[in-house]
């Protein structure tokens, strides 16, 4: 008798738990971002953390009927923060790869992805085979799948990898670095809405290898917070369903990134 009381009162207690944690999580969550890869997610001259990856995430937060709180990470320890419960999801324009999954689980993908080359206007840079890049300084931001490409794929050339975006791009305009590898929207939008950016121009074919670019770009959740996930899921279906995603784009982008058409 004294066994299955101690036993009731281990499951109740666990009960109570679970109830604790269900609840607190239903009131508040939080939102890691990067802020510093406009024009996805960036740092405004106020302090605002914004961009298209802040203003999904805070609209799925609306959906799921819970207030978030946006927290700037960067992005060398941006699943280690996840990790270590400093927010609860990651939404900074994640590519899905098999490297990734390992660590962290990823809602479907809430839009499409492909990367670029990119170098000066006017550059003699045609080909992107190692041979012809050999000696060539390639940069890109480091922890990313871009740097996973450029070190992979041109083994003979001078590599520099840099904390943030950027750093990569202010290099580029300086003429400090021959070629640089992005994710295309980003690029896209540096070379051609920006200043410094008017001196580059995209070049080649899009990189679409699911090795590097995985199944498109997702929000991670810790592996245990299933629960978690599937609400992000549905809500992002909802968004997209209503026009709110496509209204959301509209405001930075001359495609919906979700088809890239």
């Amino acid at each position: 008798m004294k066994l299955k009381n101690k036993l009731a009162a281990v499951l109740a207690t666990t009960a109570i738990a679970a109830s604790m944690a269900t609840s607190a999580w239903a009131q508040s969550l939080r939102l890691g971002t990067e802020g510093a890869y406009p024009p996805f997610n960036y740092i405004e001259a106020d302090g605002k953390i914004a961009g298209f990856d802040v203003e999904i995430g805070l609209e799925l937060c609306k959906r799921m009927e819970v207030e978030c709180e946006v927290v700037a990470q960067d992005w060398d320890g941006i699943i280690p923060g996840l990790l270590a419960n400093k927010y609860d999801f990651i939404i900074a324009s994640m590519f899905i790869t098999e490297a990734r999954q390992k660590q962290v689980d990823f809602t479907d993908p809430y839009y499409l992805a492909a990367m670029t080359h990119v170098v000066p206007v006017g550059s003699d840079i045609t080909e992107f085979s190692n041979e012809a890049l050999s000696g060539k300084v390639i940069g890109a931001q480091s922890g990313t799948t871009q740097a996973d490409f450029i070190e992979a794929t041109y083994p003979d050339a001078d590599i520099r990898l840099y904390p943030t975006q950027d750093e990569v791009n202010l290099d580029m305009a300086s003429g400090r670095i021959d070629m640089q590898v992005g994710d295309m929207l980003p690029m896209l939008d540096w070379t051609t809405k920006s200043d410094d950016g008017a001196c580059c121009e995209l070049a080649g074919d899009p990189i679409t290898d699911p090795a590097f670019v995985g199944d498109g770009v997702g929000i991670a959740v810790r592996q245990e917070d299933d629960e978690l996930r599937e609400k992000l899921n549905a809500a992002l279906m909802e968004i997209r369903a209503d026009g709110t995603y496509q209204a959301i784009n509209d405001k930075y982008f001359d495609i919906d990134v979700y088809t890239m058409q």
